[in-house]
């Protein structure tokens, strides 16, 4: 019988209480024998025994099989497992506290209101996932702070950059006018005379 969950974080009195009822549901469908089958069919197991030997153990089987899926069926709509997982862990915790000599608040007793049981162990963990939430929240904030820094060096990077490309742009428009009021008869003699110096000077 094929129950779904992990079966590494299964306790022992799950795998036992599992165990023992796969050997119930093998015991109860197996019960019938192939003499109870003859008697109630006694013309069909004369005539043919081969056949009415595997009709009923394809009977057994399905019994198997159908009473399976029927308990899994319900395992899983009132989530038996996990129950009863929890059911032995709880019962080992109380007994190591007992062992241990602890008096729990939320032990119970004669005239113990279950409000106040329920509270004395819920509040500890309520407690302790606020100390956990409080220490996620200081992180996220102090990483927040972290990116909040580091997004101002960008920006602050990023407008000096921005000043600099200003001013170079600056600085080319203005040498662009000037070089538009230049003549250009000056121009045609600075190049040619540029041109004239550059030339390599021929040996004799």
């Amino acid at each position: 019988m094929s129950v779904s969950g992990r079966s590494n974080d299964d306790t022992a009195r799950w795998k036992y209480f599992h165990s023992a009822l796969q050997l119930a549901i093998q015991r109860s469908a197996h019960r019938w024998t192939y003499q109870d089958f003859t008697e109630c069919f006694p013309l069909y197991t004369s005539e043919d025994k081969d056949g009415s030997m595997a009709v009923f153990q394809q009977i057994s089987e399905f019994i198997e099989t159908n009473s399976s899926r029927e308990l899994e069926g319900l395992f899983a709509k009132y989530d038996v497992r996990n129950n009863i997982n929890l059911l032995h862990r709880v019962l080992r915790e109380a007994e190591e506290r007992i062992n241990r000599g602890e008096d729990p608040k939320d032990a119970w007793r004669d005239g113990l209101d279950p409000r106040a049981a329920i509270a004395a162990r819920t509040i500890p963990k309520l407690e302790e996932e606020t100390r956990q939430l409080r220490a996620t929240l200081a992180q996220c904030e102090e990483d927040n702070n972290r990116l909040i820094e580091q997004l101002g060096r960008t920006v602050q990077a990023t407008d000096e950059g921005d000043e600099k490309t200003r001013r170079l742009l600056q600085m080319f428009s203005s040498m662009l006018e000037q070089w538009k009021e230049v003549p250009d008869q000056e121009i045609e003699d600075w190049a040619r005379n540029t041109i004239e110096e550059t030339k390599p000077t021929l040996r004799s």
